[in-house]
Formats: structure tokens, C-alpha cells, sequence
């Protein structure tokens, strides 16, 4: 007969008999059978009839209103009555606490839960529910495997990202006389970048292969329907989606575009330092004082730091300050283009502004700008897709953030296949419905 106390503890197919306190003050909770399927053989399913002998385990649980409860469940081992069965005997078991199982499911599923869905680390869960990490690992992993889509959903906005797994490892060539790179292993990560779904999938490699390889084991129907692909400016991704999506149209972020133009900012800015000084910047220089502000759009600028900014420049010696401006100029031309992305620019206004800063570019005797330029040039495309549609592959570059942490709470990770369903579970939370304060 199921009482209170059973009905408190939770555990179906056990029944409570009574409570006990120990000297500790930890409630021990004396169990029997009450399930009449667990006399059946596992084997053969017949219901058996002999007892063979007693036994008593002491299954570990989750604490009851917030106290610890050590469980002593005294069950029986059965003959079973089929004399063809190989299972002679069995002991009972009851689907919270299966045959040899010193934990129950529930407690198990609490620590994989805890890691898949409350963002905490294999260590930190096991340590919170005072079990042994290889515990928690197999938990996580069969928790993981059940609430991750076998498959993912179709994506009209695809984002396509790579992130650095570890550190790349190095080693002295006495022959070159220089470090060469041994191992530098990547990740690329597969977004949903309209449809709220997260990292879809991981792989090792940043190769035009293992691109191709994850979109072409998607059936032809999820294919399809991919509109258009975020990427930054990588010949790799570009290769490859020509050539298992060429229907897609593919975007380029301008995030990436506006790192290249500080880029050549800041590079026309060292090289003419180290050409006139014959030294690094110092603090001592105005060009190196500024160096932040030469990165920062005008457009987020007051006009009166904007003016102070070209003074300086104009004031320094011609062989400085000159290329430095003629730099940021070319920048924020290019910049001054990007922000007409979402405004939805005439044909007539892409071109003056893009027109304007490729003749900057070319007036110029910077290679650094000639080079830009050249870039722009054989990403304007995809650029052009940009201001036309707005698609950025800010929903990638978040998804790497959380991924770094990830890599980063667990010390790093030694096995590939581990990190990637880490960091699939940690991605996946605000779509699984985990990161809703409601």
C-alpha cells in the first residue's frame, strides 16, 4: 500500500516502510518492492515464483527538501522458472533504480542535466550532486543525445563561422631557421541565422571539404531551402558554397570588412612610423597617441574630436602625417558605403560612394590601400548583398563567444567529439527554451 511518505520520496514501483535518523542527522529511508513486474525475468519475462535469497543495496538519490536521504532497499533475488532461460536468477529492479545501478535515474539525469541545460561544467556537477566525474561525463552524453535534434530544422539564413580549437602548437625548423606550425586545429560552425535554432553542427577543418562534406549529408529538400549564407571573407567557405549551394546568395559580413579597413589603417600607420623613426611608436608620438580614435567611425565621433583629429594629422611632418589621413580617409569612404546597408540605397549612390573611395585608393602610393582596394574589389558581390539585404553573421560570431567560454570553463578539452556536443548543448539553450526567465 502506497503512503505519504512513498508519495514524497518519488521513487515509483518502491514503497517506503519507514524513516530513520542517523547519528549524522541524515534521514535514512527504508524501502521494499511494490511492484509486482519487478518478480518477472528480465530474460524471458516469466513471473517467478522462489526466492533464492535477500539482499539490501543502498541506491544513492537526490536530497528531499533539500536534505540529504540515504535510501536502504532491502529486495529479493528470484529463481526464474523457465528452465531454457540462461537468466537463472535475477534480482529486482524497478525503472529508477535498473539491476547493479548505485545511483538512481533520476539522479543521473539531475547531473547531466545540470551540464547540458544550467550551463555548469563536468567537474562543478559533480561536485554538486557528490558523484565522480566519468559519472557526470556519461550522464551529460546521454542527456545531450536525447534533447538534440538527430537532425536539424531547415534554415533560410545560413551562418557560416570557423573558431580556433586550442592553440595552434609550434616547433623550430633548424633548416628553414624559423617556428613552423605542427598543428592548428579548427572548428566550423554551422548557425541558423533566422530561424532561432542555434549552432546546427560542428566540424574539424577549415577546408573547403569538411564544409562541403556537412552540407551535402543534408538531404536535397533542407538544401533547397537555404536563401542565402553569412560568411566572413574566406575563399574557403566561398568555394564551397558554389559548389553544394549555388542557388544560395551569399553574403558577406561587414564586420569583417570594417577590421580589414582599420587594418590598413593601423599598418599605413607603423610603416610610416618605423620608416621615419626608425623605431616603434611611442607614447611620445601624436600618431600613436590617437591610434584608437583612428579605428573609431567619425560617424560615433563629435564633431569637435573629429576636427582635432585632422589638425594632428595636418600638423605633423608631411611623410607622416599625410599617409596616416589619406588612410583614415580612404576608411571612412568605405564606411560612409557600409552604412547605407538597411536604408535601401539606390544604384545611382552604391556607386558615388564606392566610385569615391576607389579613387582615394588609387590616387593614393600606399600599398596598403592599393590592396584594399583590390579586396573590395573581388568581394564587392557579396558586399553589394550586404547593403541590399541587411544579413550579417552576428549570430555566428556570438555562437564562437559562447563556445571560447565554454573551452574556456573546462580547461580546454583533449577530445574533439566531447567539445563539439559541449558546445552544441551550450548553444542550443536559449532554443531549447533553458534561458527564459518566464
Amino acid at each position: 500500500m502506497v503512503n505519504d511518505t512513498t508519495r514524497l520520496l518519488g521513487l515509483d514501483g518502491l514503497v517506503a516502510e519507514r524513516v530513520e535518523v542517523d547519528a549524522g542527522g541524515v534521514p535514512v529511508v527504508d524501502l521494499s518492492t511494490g511492484c509486482e513486474q519487478a518478480r518477472c525475468c528480465p530474460k524471458c519475462g516469466q513471473r517467478a515464483v522462489r526466492v533464492k535469497q535477500w539482499t539490501t543495496t543502498r541506491p544513492r538519490d537526490l536530497p528531499v527538501a533539500g536534505r540529504p536521504v540515504r535510501l536502504r532497499w532491502r529486495k529479493r533475488r528470484w529463481y526464474c522458472p523457465t528452465p531454457a532461460c540462461p537468466r537463472k536468477s535475477f534480482t529486482e529492479q524497478v525503472a529508477q533504480v535498473p539491476a547493479r545501478s548505485r545511483l538512481t535515474m533520476r539522479l543521473r539525469q539531475a547531473a547531466g542535466a545540470a551540464v547540458v541545460d544550467g550551463g555548469r561544467t563536468i567537474v562543478q556537477s559533480a561536485r554538486d550532486h557528490d558523484v565522480s566525474w566519468p559519472v557526470v561525463a556519461d550522464a551529460f552524453t546521454a542527456h545531450a543525445n536525447r534533447v538534440l535534434p538527430a537532425e536539424p530544422q531547415p534554415v533560410a539564413v545560413l551562418g557560416i563561422d570557423e573558431v580556433r580549437r586550442g592553440k595552434p602548437h609550434w616547433i623550430w625548423d633548424e633548416q628553414a631557421g624559423s617556428w613552423t606550425v605542427t598543428a592548428d586545429r579548427w572548428h566550423v560552425g554551422f548557425c541558423d541565422l533566422s530561424g532561432g535554432q542555434g549552432l546546427l553542427a560542428q566540424v574539424e577543418g577549415r577546408t573547403t571539404a569538411a564544409v562541403t562534406g556537412w552540407l551535402a549529408a543534408r538531404s536535397l529538400a533542407w538544401r533547397a531551402q537555404v536563401e542565402a549564407v553569412a560568411i566572413d571573407m574566406c575563399s574557403v567557405f566561398k568555394a564551397a558554397i558554389r559548389q553544394v549551394l549555388p542557388h544560395a546568395l551569399l553574403v558577406v559580413d561587414h564586420f569583417h570588412v570594417v577590421r580589414l579597413a582599420n587594418r590598413a589603417v593601423t599598418e599605413v600607420r607603423r610603416r610610416v612610423t618605423l620608416s621615419q623613426h626608425g623605431r616603434r611608436g611611442r607614447g611620445s608620438d601624436p600618431e600613436w597617441r590617437m591610434r584608437n580614435r583612428l579605428t573609431r567611425s567619425a560617424a560615433r565621433m563629435s564633431g569637435k574630436h573629429v576636427d582635432r583629429l585632422a589638425d594632428t594629422l595636418q600638423a605633423l611632418p608631411a611623410k607622416i602625417g599625410a599617409p596616416i589621413l589619406a588612410a583614415w580617409n580612404a576608411k571612412e569612404d568605405l564606411l560612409d558605403l557600409l552604412a547605407t546597408a538597411r536604408t535601401r540605397p539606390d544604384r545611382e549612390l552604391v556607386h558615388r560612394l564606392l566610385h569615391r573611395f576607389y579613387t582615394r585608393c588609387a590616387t593614393s602610393e600606399l600599398p596598403e590601400l592599393h590592396r584594399l582596394a583590390t579586396t573590395i574589389e573581388t568581394w564587392w558581390p557579396q558586399i553589394h548583398a550586404f547593403l541590399t539585404t541587411g544579413i550579417t553573421n552576428a549570430g555566428s560570431e556570438g555562437t564562437n563567444r559562447v563556445i571560447k567560454t565554454v573551452a574556456r570553463d573546462a580547461y580546454g578539452f583533449r577530445n574533439p567529439e566531447n567539445q563539439r556536443l559541449r558546445t552544441h548543448t551550450a548553444t542550443t539553450r536559449r532554443h531549447r527554451g533553458h534561458l527564459n526567465p518566464a
